[in-house]
């Protein structure tokens, strides 16, 4: 990084590093972050020791940080955060300016999580983790009932793996981005029973698939699931992505952040949405026809799941690059023809397209996966997301996550309230 020379005016005072930081509220590296983002200007302290600031552009900034934490919210009065990663707009849908099918489509989620975390392209970039941190994790899941659902053990594991590691409350770019590329595989070591050795290398999707269906894995099914991995990596400010970025801002570290996410995609409006999608498609398979299995849903009151999207008006980006390999796999046509056949009937009723989760469903259902599966792909995706947002997140002021409460109680004072 070299610092920028700012033009010839009048004398101004300058702050050293940790003067503009204390400022700012941040840490001295989150500084030179912004000058990095062209947030700042830099220059040279005399004898060319460190670094000195404008004052007045630090008090700008500071300003700006303090005024978007205490109104960020958008038109609509939603919470609006300032992020670099995702953009969504249109049916489409970006990481980092970047059309995001058309880099799923040509590279691996290991290498689309890279270029989340830095803007970089690392080809052939694998994820490792070492024995003592899938250990812990191990250790932590196995005791846990069997009957435990995949998001509570991937949170036991985040934590389990945490314990392992005496460097977690290092924030530091670098420290957090070594933390990801060794929570991911962790988290999918600890999903089976099988031994874990240094030998077990091969891309995320294929040791994921490896713990998630007791078939063989062929060309086209492991091109499928390290898509969609792709694919889920990040979608700009979802329920467990707000949560893990308040976390970050308490400056919470890796481990706990995306422990917190986890913590919320269980409901079934968010992670566990694909499991609901998979029992209606092998309803549809067992009884032959959607027309019936919609009928009983609709009667019930329940909304259809795998349809419709809040930020896609139209086609989900993301389930048309799934449906679209999903047609190259002969044992899938008939999970295909189930989701065609529960989108038909209900769009006679609602007129909403196959969002990722119907896609997900076919691919689970199809696989001979357990109709958790989706909920675990979604989660192992999604993690690389999340510790995008928390790097992001450590950048910004600390606890500016704190929205105001708007009181609506008794108005006080009140009296005591007597014992019963």
């Amino acid at each position: 990084m070299r610092d920028q020379e700012p033009a010839p005016g009048p004398a101004t005072r300058r702050l050293t590093t940790q003067e503009a930081a204390e400022l700012l509220g941040v840490k001295p590296e989150t500084v030179y972050a912004y000058v990095s983002r062209g947030h700042l200007s830099s220059r040279r302290a005399p004898g060319g020791r460190g670094s000195t600031f404008d004052a007045g552009e630090v008090e700008r900034l500071a300003r700006r940080n303090r005024r978007e934490g205490a109104t960020s919210s958008g038109a609509a009065g939603e919470l609006s955060v300032r992020t670099g990663l995702t953009l969504i707009e249109t049916d489409r849908y970006y990481f980092r300016g970047v059309d995001a099918t058309e880099l799923a489509a040509r590279h691996s989620y290991e290498e689309v999580a890279e270029w989340l975390w830095t803007g970089e392209l690392r080809p052939g970039v694998t994820f490792t983790a070492p024995e003592v941190s899938v250990t812990a994790a191990r250790r932590a899941v196995e005791a846990l009932s069997e009957h435990v659902g995949p998001t509570d053990r991937l949170r036991v594991a985040t934590i389990a793996a945490a314990t392992a590691d005496p460097l977690r409350f290092d924030l530091a770019e670098e420290a957090v981005l070594g933390t990801a590329r060794v929570l991911i595989p962790t988290l999918v070591a600890s999903l089976g029973p099988a031994r874990y050795t240094h030998h077990d290398q091969g891309s995320i999707a294929q040791r994921l698939w490896r713990q998630l269906s007791g078939r063989s894995a062929d060309e086209a099914a492991l091109r499928v699931l390290d898509t969609a991995l792709a694919l889920l990596v990040d979608h700009d400010l979802a329920a467990s992505t707000l949560a893990v970025r308040v976390a970050a801002s308490a400056r919470a570290h890796a481990y706990a952040a995306v422990s917190a996410g986890l913590g919320v995609i269980e409901g079934p409006l968010h992670g566990a949405a694909s499991g609901l999608a998979h029992k209606l498609i092998m309803e549809v398979l067992d009884r032959g026809d959607a027309g019936p299995v919609i009928a009983e849903e609709l009667r019930a009151g329940r909304r259809i799941p795998g349809l419709g999207h809040r930020l896609y008006p139209g086609e989900d980006p993301r389930a048309r690059v799934l449906f679209d390999l999903l047609e190259e796999i002969p044992h899938a046509a008939p999970a295909l023809a189930a989701a065609r056949d529960i989108a038909a009937t209900a769009a006679r009723h609602t007129p909403l397209h196959a969002n990722v989760d119907l896609a997900l469903g076919v691919f689970t259902t199809s696989s001979g996966m357990s109709y958790t599966a989706g909920e675990t792909i979604f989660a192992v995706a999604r993690t690389a997301g999340w510790i995008a947002h928390a790097l992001e997140e450590y950048d910004e002021r600390p606890l500016r996550m704190r929205p105001s409460g708007h009181y609506t109680g008794p108005k006080p004072p009140q009296p005591l309230p007597l014992p019963e």
